[in-house]
């Protein structure tokens, strides 16, 4: 048997693949490259495809039946919130088009477990001090509200056959687990302030006069180690118990505001960090 990662070359995927690796699983990875490097998944074969192409669908379940896969990890997905918010059909299409594709070949292939790589971003602005799984859920940008749909077609698959799913809300990422595995994208906070730093250029702060202590948003940081040991947490659950489906949030609780993450930059670099403040991001919460 073999565990099938889609999106297995990205950040947090190839920490659950390395994470695989060491505990003895067959892995397949499944990748369109578009935002990952193929050298982060080790000797794992690797498909280059792009789960939302028409073609997918089949390629996958013929991937599936050929190497006995027995569960899916599901990453693959656009994920920029002011990206959705300006291409709102393209993050239709490539997340929720690319969870039907995934969820056609595993009914073909007779694979009835998967692992879904949801968001925070599924609550919106809730009106609560802690976040947990059963608030009402209102997501405010396309990326929220796929994540939403993916859950919801989970839950009709779960219904309709014998899938059985661990869906994984988390909060804002951050870290490496290992040296060769930093987010390569440079599309998360951490990241985008260091690499500024290193340009000799100010990090951007967008938005501060939100209505938090310091008038930036305040976010829960995750480290990528520890949420990739949710993914295999959550494969060990789906295999040893008979529970069809489950939804967890995935963080610590505890919320950094923007200005006092770059602050924490500035700190442990040794460098002066002066941010540039610009407007609001659409569709960020805050």
């Amino acid at each position: 048997m073999s565990v099938m990662v889609i999106g297995g070359a990205g950040y947090i995927g190839a920490h659950v693949v390395r994470l695989l690796q060491q505990a003895g699983e067959e892995v397949v990875v499944v990748d369109d490259l578009s935002t990952s490097v193929a050298g982060r998944v080790g000797d794992s074969p690797l498909v280059v495809l792009d789960v939302a192409t028409p073609e997918a669908s089949r390629a996958l379940e013929r991937e599936m039946r050929e190497r006995d896969v027995d569960a899916v990890i599901h990453f693959a997905a656009r994920k920029q919130v002011g990206e959705s918010v300006a291409r709102p059909l393209w993050y239709y299409e490539q997340n929720v088009g690319g969870m039907g594709n995934v969820l056609a070949a595993m009914q073909a292939a007779g694979v009835s477990r998967m692992i879904f790589s949801s968001s925070a971003a599924v609550y919106g602005i809730p009106d609560v001090d802690l976040v947990e799984e059963d608030i009402p859920k209102n997501p405010i940008n396309p990326y929220g509200r796929t994540k939403l749909i993916g859950e919801w077609m989970l839950e009709d698959c779960a219904r309709a056959w014998d899938l059985r799913f661990v869906a994984l809300r988390y909060f804002n990422v951050a870290g490496s687990g290992w040296d060769d595995l930093g987010d390569p994208a440079v599309m998360n906070l951490i990241p985008m302030v260091l690499e500024r730093l290193a340009r000799g250029e100010a990090p951007r702060v967008f938005g501060d006069d939100y209505p938090t202590p310091d008038g930036t948003c305040i976010r829960d940081y995750v480290h990528v180690r520890d949420l990739a040991e949710a993914h295999v947490a959550a494969l060990e659950a789906l295999r040893a118990g008979p529970t069809p489906h489950a939804v967890y949030n995935v963080g610590t609780g505890t919320g950094a505001s923007v200005a006092e993450v770059i602050a924490t930059i500035g700190e442990v670099t040794g460098l002066e960090v002066t941010p540039v403040v610009e407007a609001r991001r659409p569709g960020d919460p805050p």
